[in-house]
């Protein structure tokens, strides 16, 4: 049947061996919706009755996302209600545009189901494989660092100083003051709790000792490691990730150059040289908190307590808290840039990979000080 030659959206209906054939010809585009929407609604009626049709999209003079949306859309509608919808052109372009729009519809819900003990375990299992895949990843990408690093010292001219100094003042000068602002209230807090509990038998003097040692071994390099991994590694994993989403890193390949040495070293490194320096001010800080607490709400002079701080700390108090602070900051570099480069297409998984990394630093963090806590007691040290 021949069809009027007009740029409103058409259909002709006819029979063909018990299947419904659909001729479409005119504009599917944006502009004719209201129309499109009502042919696709009478199509949908009629291959109700029929199960079975055959959509024809060769004489459409002009088809975009609209209308292969809505097009893909009775497709899914009838073959979800049992119906065989078939949708052919003899242009490649309208195949392919089907196809882009098919890739990203319809995507089907999970079902609610009723709360089981057996979608508990499969909740369990399911979280079990994938930490396995994430520690599997993990060992892979940790080859590709160590890889990258050696070629760097093979190759001094690829090592990048300016990137590198760059990260230090972001990461070491940058945020030193907010280490250093709650360093210094943690160091009150934990001084005065002290003296409040140690007054009731008269102990006061041996404040010191608790938060010389608490404060040196433990505290200091776990609240700057914990810092450093909620500021410095949420903002290492936006940057790789939003280089990623623009194909950066895509065209960093291109031109020759490996993203790990051009990006993921000078950062790790940059981590591992500020994590001590900031640990260090951050123990200093604490101490200043303490020692200024001790004074006026515990009566314990400053000659006092620094003269007690002398007697009771040794260099291994001191020593701890600086040796743990290179692998939590390589640990958290590790995990900043995985989740970066895991980061796909859309802001949803900028933000979804940006949590993750921030509460895997932290996690792995506190599994580090506590292997170091297990480790540095076997040794008595």
């Amino acid at each position: 049947m021949a069809l009027p030659a007009s740029a409103e959206p058409q259909a002709v209906f006819r029979d063909d061996a018990g299947t419904l054939a659909v001729t479409l010809a005119g504009s599917w585009s944006a502009d004719r919706a209201p129309r499109i929407e009502s042919l696709a609604e009478e199509i949908g009626q009629r291959v109700a009755k029929s199960t079975k049709a055959r959509l024809d999209l060769s004489a459409v003079d002009r088809l975009d996302t609209l209308g292969a949306y809505v097009l893909n859309r009775l497709k899914h509608q009838r073959e979800t209600a049992g119906d065989a919808v078939e949708i052919v052109s003899n242009r490649h372009e309208h195949e392919l545009l089907l196809g882009e729009v098919g890739v990203h519809d319809h995507q089907q819900s999970a079902p609610d189901t009723q709360f089981r003990i057996v979608d508990v375990l499969v909740n369990i299992g399911a979280a079990i494989v994938q930490f396995g895949r994430d520690m599997v990843g993990g060992a892979m990408f940790l080859g590709e660092v160590v890889v990258g690093s050696a070629a760097v010292v093979l190759g001094p001219r690829k090592f990048r100083g300016p990137s590198l100094i760059n990260q230090i003042e972001l990461i070491a000068f940058n945020g030193a003051p907010i280490v250093m602002l709650i360093s210094f209230l943690v160091g009150c807090i934990v001084a005065q709790q002290g003296i409040f509990q140690l007054q009731q038998f008269g102990a006061t003097v041996f404040v010191v000792n608790l938060v010389g040692i608490l404060i040196l071994r433990e505290l200091a390099v776990l609240l700057t490691a914990i810092m450093i991994a909620g500021r410095s590694g949420s903002a290492i994993t936006a940057e790789i990730g939003s280089m990623r989403m623009r194909e950066e890193i895509d065209a960093l390949r291109v031109m020759g150059l490996d993203p790990i040495e051009v990006l993921i070293v000078p950062r790790i490194l940059a981590l591992i040289i500020s994590l001590p320096i900031l640990t260090f001010i951050s123990a200093m800080s604490g101490l200043t908190g303490a020692a200024l607490v001790a004074w006026l709400y515990g009566g314990i002079g400053i000659d006092t307590f620094l003269a007690r701080l002398q007697s009771v700390i040794t260099w291994k108090h001191f020593a701890v808290g600086l040796i743990k602070a290179p692998f939590m900051a390589f640990v958290i570099g590790l995990i900043a840039s995985i989740e970066g480069l895991a980061v796909k297409g859309s802001a949803e998984s900028l933000g979804r990979q940006v949590t993750a990394s921030v509460v895997k630093a932290i996690f792995m963090v506190i599994v580090v000080d506590a292997l170091f806590a297990l480790f540095f007691s076997s040794i008595s040290f």
